[in-house]
């Protein structure tokens, strides 16, 4: 029997919410301890998130001492007992495969497993392999495994990525700290989540420029040190309550947080009609509800893009705004799952091949839904908040791999949920 939240809709929500460290950061961050036998330290890191779990298992199992006191977690891989990232741990979540450049730069051989994780689409580590042979890795795949070796450490290079890779760019980049000479990286992901690994790995010793930009160059150094380092915010954690405010009423202070990171995001909420500001390290959210918002369209791209991670909980808002808007996912072809699931609570959306056009309704009725990935889920208790009735959300695993505490996090601020 499977965990499910109970959500009766129609509550407004007012409070402070505290926002957590993002997931999509902290897992490259934990992976990069791999890279030194010193210890790193990751504060404001989201330490009970299923996925966060997973990997300190991966580590654990390579040889890492890890421990976790609160939002802070040691790192110490002082030897590679294990070079073998098995099925087993992997298939739990894709971020396994970033165990891949730090094990093949400091120990020069490597056997991981290729990852599982939300059944959102194909997402490809060829990237990841060919940026690693430019380096002078020897791969080769069989029986599931991606089996690496450079038997002589990992030398510069430069690769050009055919498509903006977010995990990509992390994983080279990381292996390419301690590769002889100097890497080039070209096509590189701008993301904030980039940006906070180059400062975590420059905080260890690390020769890296260019973060940010679509070229990204490292000098490699012998080999890196101890260190601190505190997980920035996460950005797709605050813009699901941003949405959740406006599609409920209300008021939210989102505490630790900033709206840097979130323009495409922020402009396209602020033209639907929710009041956003940042004050100091906190963020003020103001909606007056439902339909008072209004239709937009909406088109996912790589960063300063539109996230693909907050498509599902746009297409929430959508179906309960005024008026019609369209979503075009360009990222994940498999990124629609939730739509029945929101037809099934009253929502008028229909899909053509990478689009969907939302026409919102008068209000979103009650209804036993199941979650398919990460997001889906969060966009189906948003629909949930907003909804006239009972909803239940089945298959809550996935909302635990990506989320902290929503169920208390939402009740604190007057929401009627809780998990069954």
């Amino acid at each position: 029997m499977s965990d499910k939240i109970l959500i009766k809709g129609g509550k407004k929500l007012k409070g402070e919410i505290p926002i957590s460290g993002a997931k999509n950061a902290a897992l490259k961050l934990a992976c990069a301890s791999l890279l030194t036998e010193e210890q790193l330290t990751l504060t404001n890191s989201p330490n009970t998130l299923r996925d966060m779990k997973s990997l300190f298992d991966l580590l654990q199992h390579i040889g890492a001492d890890v421990v976790v006191k609160g939002k802070t977690v040691s790192l110490t891989a002082a030897k590679i007992k294990d070079d073998t990232a098995p099925y087993d741990l992997v298939r739990k979540m894709r971020a396994s495969i970033m165990v891949l450049g730090p094990l093949l730069a400091r120990h020069h051989k490597a056997r991981v497993s290729l990852p599982g994780g939300c059944a959102i689409g194909t997402r490809p580590v060829d990237f990841h392999i060919e940026g690693l042979r430019t380096l002078g890795a020897k791969i080769v795949l069989e029986d599931g495994y991606i089996n690496a070796k450079a038997s002589k450490g990992l030398v510069g290079g430069e690769y050009t990525f055919p498509r903006v890779s977010h995990t990509g760019t992390e994983n080279v980049m990381m292996a390419a700290t301690l590769a002889k000479g100097v890497t080039v990286l070209r096509n590189a992901a701008k993301e904030p989540e980039v940006v906070d690994l180059a400062d975590c790995l420059r905080a260890m010793g690390a020769k890296i420029k260019g973060d940010g930009t679509d070229t990204i160059t490292i000098t490699g150094v012998a080999k890196l040190k101890a260190a601190k380092h505190s997980v920035m915010p996460d950005r797709i954690e605050t813009g699901t309550f941003m949405i959740a405010v406006g599609l409920t009423g209300g008021e939210l202070l989102l505490k630790n947080t900033t709206l840097a990171h979130q323009s495409a995001l922020v402009a396209l909420l602020k033209q639907a009609g929710i009041s956003i500001e940042q004050k100091g390290k906190n963020v003020l959210v103001k909606g007056k509800g439902g339909h008072s918002l209004q239709g937009v369209d909406v088109m996912t791209e790589a960063y300063p893009g539109f996230p693909t991670d907050m498509q599902a909980q746009f297409m929430t808002m959508l179906s309960v705004a005024n008026g019609a808007g369209m979503v075009t996912e360009t990222i994940f072809e498999n990124r629609f799952m939730h739509v029945p699931e929101l037809c099934r609570m009253g929502a008028k959306i229909t899909v053509h091949g990478s689009s969907a056009i939302i026409r919102g309704v008068d209000k979103l009725k009650g209804a036993e839904v199941m979650a398919t990935d990460l997001r889906a889920s969060v966009a189906l208790v948003l629909a949930g908040l907003v909804a006239e009735g009972e909803t239940v959300v089945n298959r809550i695993y996935h909302l635990e791999r990506g989320y902290e505490d929503l169920v208390g996090k939402l009740s604190a601020c007057g929401a009627a949920i809780s998990r069954l």
